[in-house]
């Protein structure tokens, strides 16, 4: 009776539905996925809970994985969950396989979210027990770890990957202190007391400074980046079966930070995808067009959807923003997630595990026929992308809470952008800092208070293992690096 209910004719229409919308609205920078759910909660007022629940879900994968189809066309991530994608993907683009990386991304998304699938049906009693392990200092000692892939992401110029995240780290204390409510950074400017808001600087730093990169080349009537012929070569079977390792480290990479609440898609990315740069064989070829890195983002950002269910589900605690907007949908239609759920409502449980499913299913399928559809943007011509690229950034930063001052930020942050590109100096890193410092500053300042200025509370278990993995983490690439160097300064005195 349950399977009936489940895969009605309407429930699999809604479901559908709410991919395609997650998909185009998550192609479209600044209006991220968060924002897509909480558009269209409305509509689900009247809707029976497991028709409702399919319509968001369907609308947290597509949007999840719409991100990465502008992030590979035309270097934009739609969704911060995408940004690790702009590495390898818009390269791959630029040399003529952007149907091969649409594809990577399509189907790497489906392994990632069938896989967090898997696991929160199996294990999610079980991994929910480990967030209530983490306290302030746990999570003071994961935002560390984040901030050590900086390493990975500047092996070319250490120095100017530390500027860049300083410089992002700086960016973030902008508007009132976490603990205290006092005013930082703001000189006077009402507008700056909320701080810089995160999608102004993703579509700053990536995609506007992207379009005055282009601005150079904007009146010769060519393709992006002089792209005359695209192959309409999908990925290759040999190519994933290559990947197998790298798609199960990743996927647990995503489950992982999906369980742990207020980390989110773009941290799982980054993670991931420094990860699987420190274990390729091929390390060379990251940043200039690698599948390795395109599964190891989209793999990871897509585990999460399943990961950050987790928590909500047995514990009521969300696992990343757009899990907070389920749960006032759980609220609306008169449930409470926790434990008791499972028991009153065991029905809406299993709803969601087959409509989460079948979402990923869609969304695979929407992203193998959509390819040639997807592929033709890279065909219009600069001068007519550009301007309709640079448009849809700036109402991207305005629609995120209606300020004119978020589309400011976006513009000066893109000149920042700009001459980070012109200067060499890392993008991401930046981006990175952002991302974390309020994680980083907010909990470790929690944990003094709750040591009374202690720093033995960093020495506890969980936390210690992962400051000291940071440690190596940071190291380890400066360390390799070196030893390079020493091997080769060897070698030639041999010689």
């Amino acid at each position: 009776m349950d399977i009936a209910n489940i895969f009605s004719l309407t429930n699999i229409v809604i479901n559908f539905f709410g991919v395609v919308i997650g998909i185009i609205f998550g192609a479209i920078p600044g209006i991220n996925t968060t924002m897509t759910v909480a558009l269209f909660l409305p509509f689900t007022f009247g809707m029976a809970p497991i028709t409702a629940f399919g319509f968001l879900l369907g609308m947290y994968v597509g949007g999840t994985y719409g991100g990465s189809i502008t992030a590979i066309l035309i270097k934009t991530p739609g969704t911060p969950a995408a940004v690790a994608t702009v590495f390898d993907g818009y390269p791959m683009a630029q040399q003529g396989r952007a149907a091969e990386a649409l594809s990577i991304a399509g189907i790497a998304s489906f392994i990632g979210g069938i896989f967090s699938c898997a696991i929160l049906i199996i294990l999610a009693p079980r991994l929910a027990r480990v967030a209530l392990l983490f306290g302030p200092a746990e999570y003071f000692a994961v935002g560390v770890f984040g901030l050590s892939i900086v390493a990975s992401l500047s092996t070319d110029n250490f120095i100017k990957g530390i500027i860049a995240a300083g410089f992002g780290l700086l960016i973030a204390t902008v508007g009132m202190d976490p603990i205290t409510g006092a005013l930082r950074l703001t000189f006077g400017n009402r507008s700056m007391m909320g701080g810089v808001e995160f999608v102004s600087a993703l579509i700053g730093l990536f995609a506007i400074s992207e379009v005055f990169c282009k601005l150079e080349t904007i009146f010769k009537d060519k393709a992006i980046e002089n792209i005359a012929s695209v192959s309409s070569r999908m990925v290759s079977l040999k190519t994933l079966k290559e990947n197998t390792v790298n798609f199960i480290r990743s996927c647990f990479i995503g489950v992982t930070v999906g369980i742990i609440p207020a980390t989110g898609a773009a941290t799982a990315a980054l993670i991931s995808y420094n990860e699987a740069k420190r274990a390729s064989k091929n390390k060379e070829l990251f940043g200039n067009g690698s599948a390795e890195g395109i599964i190891a983002a989209e793999t990871a950002n897509n585990a999460v959807t399943g990961g950050a269910l987790v928590p909500l589900l047995t514990l009521g605690i969300p696992g990343d923003v757009i899990t907070a907007v389920i749960l006032g949908a759980f609220l609306i239609q008169g449930l409470s997630p926790g434990p008791n759920l499972f028991v009153q409502h065991g029905h809406v449980v299993r709803g969601i595990y087959a409509l989460l499913i079948l979402s990923n299913i869609f969304m695979l399928a929407i992203a193998i026929v959509g390819l040639r559809v997807f592929e033709k943007v890279i065909k219009i011509p600069t001068n007519i992308l550009m301007p309709l690229v640079l448009v849809v950034c700036l109402t991207g930063a305005y629609v995120t809470n209606l300020s004119y001052f978020n589309m400011k930020v976006a513009l000066v942050l893109g000149v920042i952008g700009y001459i980070f590109n012109k200067a060499k100096f890392p993008v991401a890193p930046v981006l990175l800092g952002i991302i974390l410092e309020p994680i980083v500053e907010s909990n470790f300042r929690r944990a003094l208070t709750i040591s009374h200025g202690s720093y033995d509370i960093f020495l506890r278990p969980i936390c210690f293992v992962f400051l000291l993995i940071s440690l190596l983490a940071f190291l380890f690439p400066i360390i390799t690096k070196q030893y390079g160097k020493y091997k080769k300064r060897k070698a030639g005195q041999a010689a």
